[in-house]
């Protein structure tokens, strides 16, 4: 090491001798080593925080479904003491009942039963879950055979299926109304058996007759009525049993105040009418491989709903013949149903109806801002009131 530095510095010596003008050339040094930096955490998204009505409309749906199993399983049960023939009406209920379905009606008694009382035991509202899912299959069994539907949540109506069993639609078509009726006697017997104070139960008894008197006068005005609005078809039809009634028993069972009935009947009305246009709109716009129903169902059906109401009264010449030609022709081609469809687009009729659901949706939410709502309960009623107006099918 010695020898190498005498000799650089020999060699420095000679060639300030051979250009006495130059400069001594200084050694080169490696630059110092950059010390290594930490890597830089990579930025994460913020989470979009769940929606607390879907988490808990998931649970709700997996106790109610284990609940309706276990009764209609001793229905059926009870039913072969009887005979064959009434085994079959019992299995083709059963069958409807457990084919499918959200229990989104269970999941909203039970975000009105928490709106009222934070930390009771949730199964009196899940056993009166049961008996809602139980009225829903009985309007669905009455609804299809009214209407004709030879198809329900993928498979057979109840009167098709058991026109099918018995090898006549005549004895199909009345069995059909034997079995929605069974289904509206279970209904009633399962709220009758809700584990609540007398008193209690006495108030959720007449909600829940009030209920079924509300769609009754509802379906007769969707039938034959031409002066009703459509809002209020849907107020006594739609929203009555599917927000309205399910909210109210939820909070009657809770113990609820005037009140609470009063926020609940301010939020759920609108709701309930926003929840139908909804269906309306995914009835001739949604995706059929998500919303079950295949395209333009409603409009070929002849469905009266404030969209095609309002498409009628805007379209012109030509778009006015292309509607009136599909709208109640169960055999108008996918050609001319499309057709239809776009007319519903060039009128702007889909617009005023998301704009009237985008209306409805805040005057429901306003009317939560005050009242006597557990803080639980308030956050599940604002959750409820994105997936009934938001949904996609």
């Amino acid at each position: 090491m010695r020898n190498m530095t005498r000799t650089s510095a020999a060699k420095a010596r000679v060639a300030a001798t051979r250009n006495p003008g130059a400069k001594p050339r200084k050694e080169r040094r490696p630059p110092p080593a950059t010390p290594k930096q930490p890597p830089r955490p990579k930025p994460h998204a913020k989470p979009i925080p769940a929606n607390p009505f879907s988490t808990l409309a998931a649970h709700v749906k997996g106790d109610v479904d284990a609940r309706l199993v276990r009764l209609l399983d001793q229905k059926v049960a009870k039913a072969r003491e009887i005979g064959t023939e009434f085994v079959e009406l019992v299995s083709a209920v059963r069958d409807l009942c457990l084919r499918g379905g959200k229990r989104l009606r269970p999941a909203l008694l039970v975000a009105g039963y928490r709106a009222v009382s934070a930390r009771g035991s949730i199964d009196p509202a899940l056993d009166a879950g049961v008996a809602l899912e139980l009225l829903q299959s009985y309007f669905l069994i009455h609804d299809d055979w009214m209407d004709g539907d030879t198809v329900r949540r993928g498979g057979p109506a109840v009167h098709t299926l058991l026109g099918e069993r018995f090898g006549s639609c005549a004895l199909g078509d009345r069995a059909g109304v034997l079995a929605g009726d069974y289904a509206a006697a279970l209904a009633a017997e399962a709220i009758a058996g809700v584990d609540v104070p007398p008193a209690r139960l006495a108030r959720v008894w007449t909600a829940f007759a009030e209920m079924q008197l509300d769609v009754v006068a509802g379906q007769q005005l969707d039938l034959v009525a031409k002066s009703a609005s459509v809002e209020t078809v849907y107020t006594l039809k739609t929203s009555a049993y599917t927000v309205r009634g399910p909210l109210r028993l939820g909070v009657l069972l809770g113990g609820a105040s005037q009140r609470v009935l009063d926020v609940i009947d301010r939020f759920s009305y609108p709701i309930g009418i926003a929840f139908q246009l909804r269906d309306d709109l995914l009835g001739a716009f949604g995706d059929p491989t998500e919303t079950g129903k295949p395209l333009g169902t409603d409009l070929k059906t002849g469905k009266r709903t404030l969209l095609l109401e309002l498409a009628l009264k805007r379209a012109r010449g030509r778009d006015h013949r292309i509607l009136r030609d599909v709208v109640g022709n169960a055999k108008a081609s996918l050609q001319r149903t499309t057709a239809a469809l776009e007319v519903l687009h060039r009128t702007g009729a889909r617009e005023v109806v998301e704009a009237r659901i985008d209306e409805l949706s805040a005057t429901a939410l306003a009317a939560l801002a005050s009242g006597p709502l557990t803080a639980d309960g308030r956050a599940l009623l604002v959750g409820a009131a994105s997936v009934l107006t938001a949904r996609r099918s």
